[in-house]
């Protein structure tokens, strides 16, 4: 492997000796430019779905055709994340990201001004924005790689990925507020416009940074996303293999993504059945609060425990509390155990991304972190297909047990010793991340806590 620039890892006056701290991190040299540079390309994806379904929407005046447009943008861009990753990990995001993010920007301006005004074809439009979806550039996962080269020391790691997971989670309540500002000015063909030049932005400002230049790339790898037959590898599937490490990440995300694509739908039907539609928003906004203030609480802890032992714990947690908020009586009791749920979402999902990070080589990490990003979003797609089918058939209560059947199924299986063997059929090859080699104590997270 090869880097093209050196990024000093940290502050000189922010030792491990010392409590670390969010101060600490972005303290860093190199990262609030990166870190800036990166919100704000990744400000795009919370404003380009809500700006593409009213658009697609205004031009073709059916919200089927928006709906089965959004279906194609998300389809494309979730399950071809960890080959566009493939590519920034074998290239670097130097030579990718650019080629990227310019195509995705055009593709959604040509949307925007195909649906400047009314009669645009459905077919046209479909095609056109799931092309867009397919060339999503992978700005979150690449900037979690860049996280890892600008901050080899756990702690300050473990609070860099807190941070930029509550970052992110405030970036997709942002989005649609910014739209909804945007569309008395500019439409909602203006909106994507917008956040077509936002994403453009943000990925050139990245990559200007010393810290993309320092990204490891891979000197040979395999076809990104190219699938192998299970059982292909030499670390195995133990407790210290890079595979079974990698696995339980994405595990984790899905289930994760499953209870809240389900919860979603869950809250609408509850307030709906009460009689109080407008009560939606707050109380996935408590959903949403709980998991900021439950991300940087991840962060904060001086002495949690290692990312393997936490990773069933939190999964579980998750899945009591959902199964529990079912049997709320009220919307107030109902928007308190989404706060609690919440407190149990962002802490998951960073500690999946830290397990995958864990589970690979260097040059890999781009690639492993968007499989568990792939998983979050295709477990949240699915949750809400699933759970769709079964509101108004089911018992509301019991739909809530059903949605947190796969938080509490996963999490004995994380736990280690049940998941060996598990789930073989997962198309990620551990040579592809790193050549299957075992991982030292410290990288399996069985030695000191972070």
């Amino acid at each position: 492997m090869s880097t093209s620039a050196t990024v000093p890892p940290h502050a000189p006056s922010d030792g491990p000796s010392r409590r670390p701290s969010y101060r600490a991190v972005l303290g860093v040299p190199y990262a609030r430019r990166t870190f800036a540079a990166a919100l704000l390309g990744r400000l795009s994806y919370g404003m380009v779905p809500l700006a593409l379904l009213l658009a697609v929407r205004d031009t073709t005046g059916s919200f089927s055709a928006a709906g089965a447009a959004m279906a194609l943008f998300a389809l494309t861009s979730v399950l071809l994340s960890p080959a566009r990753a493939g590519l920034v990990d074998r290239h670097g995001p130097r030579r990718t990201l650019p080629p990227m993010a310019g195509l995705y920007a055009v593709l959604l301006l040509a949307t925007a001004a195909a649906t400047a005004r009314p009669g645009a074809g459905p077919l046209t439009l479909g095609a056109l924005v799931a092309a867009a979806g397919a060339c999503t550039p992978p700005l979150g996962p690449v900037m979690r790689t860049l996280w890892r080269g600008l901050l080899p020391d756990p702690a300050l790691l473990r609070r860099a990925y807190s941070l930029d997971g509550v970052a992110e989670e405030l970036l997709f309540v942002t989005g649609p507020l910014l739209v909804g500002l945007l569309l008395p000015v500019t439409g909602p063909a203006g909106a994507v416009a917008v956040g077509a030049g936002l994403v453009l932005t943000g990925t050139l400002l990245l990559v200007a940074t010393p810290a993309a230049r320092a990204v490891p790339v891979a000197a040979a790898a395999p076809a990104p996303g190219e699938p192998v037959a299970a059982g292909e590898a030499a670390g195995g599937d133990g407790p210290r293999g890079g595979r079974g490490l990698l696995r339980r990440a994405v595990l984790a995300a899905a289930a994760t993504g499953l209870a809240l694509g389900a919860l979603d739908l869950m809250v609408v039907a509850f307030a709906e059945e009460r009689g109080r539609p407008e009560a939606v928003g707050w109380v996935l906004a408590a959903l949403s609060a709980g998991s900021a203030v439950g991300g940087l609480a991840l962060g904060a802890l001086d002495r949690p425990l290692p990312n393997t032992a936490r990773l069933p714990l939190l999964t579980a947690g998750l899945g009591v509390v959902l199964a529990a908020a079912g049997f709320a009586p009220n919307l107030p009791l109902l928007g308190a155990a989404a706060a609690l749920a919440g407190l149990f979402v962002s802490p998951t999902v960073t500690t999946a991304y830290l397990v995958a990070d864990e589970a690979v080589a260097p040059e890999a990490r781009t690639r492993a972190g968007a499989w568990v990003n792939t998983a979050f979003n295709a477990g949240s797609a699915g949750g809400a297909a699933t759970v769709g089918l079964a509101v108004g058939q089911l018992p509301l209560s019991l739909c809530f047990v059903l949605a947190a059947a796969p938080a509490l199924a996963a999490a004995p299986l994380l736990s280690g010793a049940l998941f060996r063997g598990a789930f073989r059929v997962l198309p990620v090859r551990v040579r592809d991340f790193g050549g299957g080699r075992p991982l030292r104590k410290s990288d399996s997270g069985t030695g000191p806590a972070l």
